[in-house]
Order: C-alpha cells, then structure tokens, then sequence
C-alpha cells in the first residue's frame, strides 16, 4: 500500500477511472461525490417499473478504451439496428449502413433522404473512415461538421434530412457546429462498431466501474465549495488536505477559473400500449419546426427497460425548452403530427432538463500530454472536457490523470 492521500472530486466516469488505475499502483484513493451515487452523467432511475436513463444515451462498442475497463458481456448489452428512420408529418423513410447490411443498398438508392449520389457518397465516407487511424482524425485541421459534409460532396437534402437531425441529437447542438474532427470519430465509431444500450441501463456501465474498486472508499453527498492549493474546502467549511488531488469535475467552479460552457438537452419519457417503430433503431425529426429533435423506444432495444407489457417512448429536445408551457403536453402533439397517434395516448413519465450534457469544445482531442492535466502542483484534472464529449473521452482522461498522479512520486 502506498500511503499518499490522494482525493478524487466527483465519483463520474473519468473519476472512477482514475481511482481504478490508481488501485492498480497501490495506492487507495478517496473519492468525494456531491450526490447520492456514482456515475456522474451516466445514471439510470427507476420509476413505476421503468428505467429512465438521465438522458437518451448509447454506448459505442468501437470505443478503444472500453476493454480497459468493461466486460461488455456482463453489460448484456441490447443493440440497435444501423441507420434512422425518418419522421415527417404523413410519411416515414430508412437509413441503412450500405456496409454492414449489403441488402438495404437497392431501398437506399430510391430512398427520399437523399439523393442518389449521397448514397455514394454515404458509402465512400463509411469506407474512409474505416481506414483511418484515430491519430490521423485528431491530427487534421478542424472546421464545423455542417462545413465538412459540404465539402465532403453531400447534399443539403441529406444533410437536412439524416446528417442534421442524427448528428444534432450526439452533439446537442442544431448548427452542426461541432468540430469536424469530432464527427469523423463518432461517425467512425458507428461505423466500426455498435450502438448498445445495457439490458438494465445506461448506469450498469459506472456500477461495473464501481465494482472493480477494492480500495477505494466513496463518500456520497459530499460537494465541495473549492480546492486552493492541496486543500479541498468541502461545503460545509470542513476542509481536507490532501498529497494529490484529482478534480474529475468542472474545475472552474471549485478554483475560480473560467467555468467550461456545457450544451443541454431536455429527455422527456413517455409510455404508451405498443411501438409504433417496432424495431430498435433511432427516429429522426428532421422538420425545424418541430421541438423533437430524435426518439426511440428504448423498449424496443431492451424490454427489461419496462417491467410491465407496455413501451417506454424516450424523446429527445436538442432547442430551448425554457420558459415553454406545458411542454410535455406541446411535444405528445408534435408526436402526434408525425405519426397521427392521438396526443392523449402518449403518457407522460418524467422530463430531465439536463443543463451540463456534453462541453462545448473548439478543439476536439483524443489525448492530451501529461503536463496537460496537471493544474499545478498537486492538482490534476479529468473529465472529457479535457478532450471530446464522449464516455471513450472521459475514461481516457481519468487514465492520464491517475498515470501523471503515479509519476510525480
């Protein structure tokens, strides 16, 4: 046993990472939670026989750091099918990945997403990307998304219709703003692998985190007010000093700094009798007009999510939901105008207004130098803001933080 004290802020994905990584040194961390669990962003709630995730995620099997740390087999992981459907008021269309399911190519040269050389072009990209390693992606010069898939060659007519909607509800944001190189690792993470959901949900992933610690001890709604030098100044003005200190939440607010920017997304859940997808795939809403930026059946991917016979409709609000009345309500009537089910069958569950989803990052990276996640001396810093808004991000982080922690001994 090493006996430096090293204290984790925030028991989240990057933060359990790295007290896994420091048990393996020898060491016994303390991790400090505000909240009644772990799991930081990836938390699943259990209400009237259904598992609601804190926002509709997924878990993509082709993240590199996964086999570090998951047994993706104990996750009995449920899958979706590759591609979207798309929703407009009086009519429905598909998506496929031409790639993996060579059968879909003839509905998808006729299909009205997109254009006959989109398809193509859809192939080409999927192919490209295959075949470009990780470092290759992160190293290139960076524009928007929206400026990539124009210069790529697609059409505004895919773009509108699948990139838009499909992009804007992984990215939370509707301008496709977000970096290029970030769209290059996601889409090539879709494509090398799968998108999956835990059979029980989306906090099965931190559970498996948390089972692997031994030697660490967690200590639940704790919040801390501010770290200043190796001393960690807890709420109640209790403080703590400490050897190491890793900060695996937002740093600005515990050390003054500028506060990092999140975007939001608002997840309203409802039930109803039975799908109306009936098969486990993504639907788009690609009309601006409509809130709905993306749904799905989270029944569909994994009955166990209900516990009962009926579906578990999640909906997800990429736009502004504040200041909007009766907004559940609003939304069961635009799920109405797309698939003409009657508003009034659409049962409301519960809406999550989530604030701080996912960073908002300029500079997308898929790792970072050592001194980079060193604050100053005796604070270190993780947590995907360091790179890319992703869970492979956030694990990658906590990994750097716990080896720079080891090497300054």
């Amino acid at each position: 046993m090493n006996d430096r004290s090293i204290y984790i802020i925030g028991a989240g994905i990057s933060g359990l990472v790295a007290a896994i990584e420091l048990e393996k040194a020898g060491y016994y961390p303390v991790i400090l939670e505000a909240t009644d669990r772990a799991g930081g962003r990836v938390k699943t709630d259990e209400q009237d026989g259904y598992l609601l995730d804190q926002g509709f995620q997924v878990l993509l099997t082709a993240y590199p750091e996964l086999s570090r740390y998951l047994n993706l087999e104990k996750l009995h992981l449920k899958k979706f099918r590759p591609g979207a459907v798309i929703f407009k008021p009086g009519a429905t269309y598909s998506v496929h990945d031409p790639l993996r399911n060579p059968f879909k190519i003839f509905a998808m040269a006729f299909s009205k997403v997109g254009t006959v050389w989109d398809k193509y072009k859809m192939y080409a990209l999927i192919r490209d990307l295959k075949e470009k390693p990780l470092d290759a992606i992160f190293s290139l010069p960076q524009t928007s998304t929206h400026e990539y898939l124009k210069q790529y060659g697609f059409s505004d007519k895919i773009i509108q219709n699948f990139f838009k909607p499909f992009f804007s509800g992984i990215f939370l944001e509707t301008s496709l703003s977000t970096s290029s190189r970030m769209f290059e690792f996601v889409f090539k993470m879709f494509a090398e692998g799968e998108a999956a959901v835990p059979e029980k949900g989306m906090s099965q992933i931190s559970q498996q985190l948390v089972e692997q610690l031994e030697h660490t001890q967690i200590r639940f709604d704790i919040p801390v007010l501010a770290v200043e030098k190796n001393k960690i100044i807890l709420a109640d003005e209790n403080t703590i000093t400490a050897d190491e200190i890793i900060i695996a939440t937002d740093p600005g607010k515990l050390t003054g700094q500028k506060e990092i920017a999140y975007h939001q997304v608002t997840n309203i859940y409802y039930t109803l009798q039975q799908s109306f997808i009936g098969r486990p795939m993504l639907g788009l809403v690609p009309d601006d007009k409509f809130l709905v930026n993306n749904l799905v059946f989270m029944t569909d991917v994994s009955p166990a999510y209900a516990s009962n016979e009926r579906a578990l409709l999640s909906v997800s609000v990429v736009k502004e939901t504040a200041g909007i009345e009766k907004l559940e309500q609003m939304i069961a009537l635009e799920l109405e105008a797309i698939t003409g089910i009657n508003a009034s069958y659409f049962e409301h569950l519960k809406t999550y207004t989530i604030s701080q989803a996912l960073p908002i990052l300029k500079d997308a990276k898929h790792w970072v130098p050592m001194q980079h996640v060193k604050m100053y001396d005796h604070v270190y810093l993780a947590g995907d803001h360091l790179l890319n808004g992703s869970i492979n991000a956030a694990m990658t982080s906590g990994r750097l933080a716990a080896e720079a922690v080891i090497s300054a001994e």
